[in-house]
């Protein structure tokens, strides 16, 4: 993966902070930097999964309401159903 250079301005303090970090972890500077981004991007990603999930079961009964209730992905159409393609009565898919 193609590198891309990154300057940052902190106070001696976090640098230093910084530097005893990454030698702790017995990587450099710039790993070091790099894993807590990774990191932090990766504790957002689920923090809005689970907030998701959340909202879903708040509301779960009014998309049953609208859209009927979650048919599983092992359901068998009723008789005279056709089964769903994928995406399809999905907002935003056609």
């Amino acid at each position: 993966m193609a590198k891309t250079q990154l300057n940052v301005r902190v106070d001696e303090a976090t640098a230093e902070a910084a530097r005893e970090r990454a030698l702790q972890r017995g990587v450099s500077v710039n790993r070091y930097i790099e894993e807590l981004v990774l990191k932090d991007a990766g504790e957002v990603g689920q923090t809005f999964v689970e907030a998701a999930a959340d909202f879903m079961k708040q509301y779960e009964r009014v998309f049953a309401e609208e859209f009927g209730p979650d048919p599983g992905p092992d359901r068998q159409p009723a008789a005279g159903e056709r089964p769903a393609r994928h995406g399809e009565g999905h907002p935003g898919t056609t």
